[in-house]
């Protein structure tokens, strides 16, 4: 059995990552560190190295048991790596799983129907609150 492997390749066989592709991606993109240090996706791994991997908002990191190249099985992941991801990163993925927040970057196309329907609930509900309130007669300086 090799006592390297590269990277990527390594991502992809421990299932950290759906393809090599995707691996490699993050690595030139600078989400992967190994032992502290950003690496390319040629970078060669050894047992025992630290291996950091950002998924925003979390940070997951990962100590290599056994340096393969070929993907294995879910049941076989504890013997590839050994999962040392601080407590306080899953702290912060369970606080933004509450939240509920969706986050739709600005300019990713037109709302649902769904979110449609939800403004159209919100504008509902505040126009029956204001009634037949005029804002355009209501001035500032009537309350002094």
């Amino acid at each position: 059995m090799n006592e390297e492997a590269r990277i990527d390749k390594w991502l992809w066989a421990a299932r950290i990552f759906k393809t090599r592709t995707i691996a490699a991606d993050a690595c030139k993109n600078g989400r992967v560190a190994v032992n502290g240090t950003n690496v390319k996706p040629s970078r060669m791994v050894k047992v025992g190295d630290e291996v950091s991997v950002r998924k925003p908002p979390v940070t997951f990191t990962f100590r290599i048991l056994k340096a393969i190249e070929q993907r294995v099985g879910a049941k076989l992941l504890p013997e590839i790596y050994e999962n040392i991801t601080p407590q306080d990163q899953y702290e912060l993925l369970e606080m933004n799983r509450i939240s509920g927040f969706v986050d739709r970057a600005r300019g990713t196309g037109r709302p649902t129907k769904k979110d449609r329907r939800a403004m159209d609930d919100f504008v509902g509900a505040s126009m029956e609150y204001f009634g037949d309130f005029d804002f355009d007669s209501w001035d500032d300086d009537d309350d002094k």
